[in-house]
């Protein structure tokens, strides 16, 4: 398993294309037809990638930073999900923003502690995290800030196989789903406490309650 977590300073120097979303039929606008449509995917598979936000996803949203370990609590469900999905994804990486390290209010020691918890747990339960990135950046024009592709484009540095036309991008946010338009993935939500409403957002192209949600919706699981 490979963990990889950083804040980046300055905007990467490799230039990549991105793949415009080519996939029409993932667009159409009712939700039901829209994630009855995603169940029967059957190009999804080990040549995929699997973008997933942390908080709100992988973990409860509490409207305030996770500042310790002990008040990282995963999301009923998730764990399951994320053993599910490491079968079926090539690579699956979390990618998120942590400003609450660039306000002082917690430490890199404290992130990397929380993530080295989260890894721990995932793994006992037969799931796997390839990288996590991370930014701390206090300013929203940082290339590594969501929705910038700093961290998506980073992934792709280290594992030169990422096709972002075949990746998926989960996250609760639309900061989130404009990440996924900014590299051509396919954006799918999870509304947490503080999701705004995009139900019928142009950048939001499935939306599920969890990511159990997803999965089963998926994989069939």
């Amino acid at each position: 398993m490979f963990f990889q977590s950083m804040t980046i300073l300055e905007p990467p120097s490799k230039s990549l294309i991105f793949f415009p979303h080519t996939k029409t039929l993932l667009l159409i606008s009712n939700p039901i037809a829209k994630n009855t449509y995603l169940k029967n995917l059957p190009f999804i598979d080990s040549s995929w990638t699997l973008f997933l936000d942390r908080d709100g996803v992988i973990n409860t949203e509490t409207g305030d930073y996770i500042y310790k370990r002990d008040e990282f609590e995963f999301i009923s469900g998730s764990l399951i999900a994320l053993r599910h999905l490491g079968e079926k994804f090539g690579r699956i990486v979390v990618i998120t923003n942590q400003r609450g390290v660039g306000k002082g209010w917690m430490t890199l020691d404290d992130l990397h502690n929380i993530h080295e918890y989260m890894l721990d747990e995932i793994k006992a339960t037969g799931g796997r995290i390839d990288a996590i990135f991370y930014s701390t950046s206090m300013d929203d024009d940082h290339p590594d800030r969501k929705p910038n592709p700093g961290m998506a484009k980073r992934a792709n540095d280290m594992f030169p196989e990422i096709d972002f036309s075949k990746s998926i991008v989960v996250g609760d946010k639309l900061g989130d789903m404009q990440l996924g338009r900014n590299i051509g993935a396919i954006t799918v939500l999870i509304p947490s406490l503080h999701s705004e409403n995009l139900d019928d957002h142009s950048d939001v192209d499935f939306m599920f309650r969890s990511l159990f949600d997803f999965t089963d919706a998926l994989l069939g699981k």
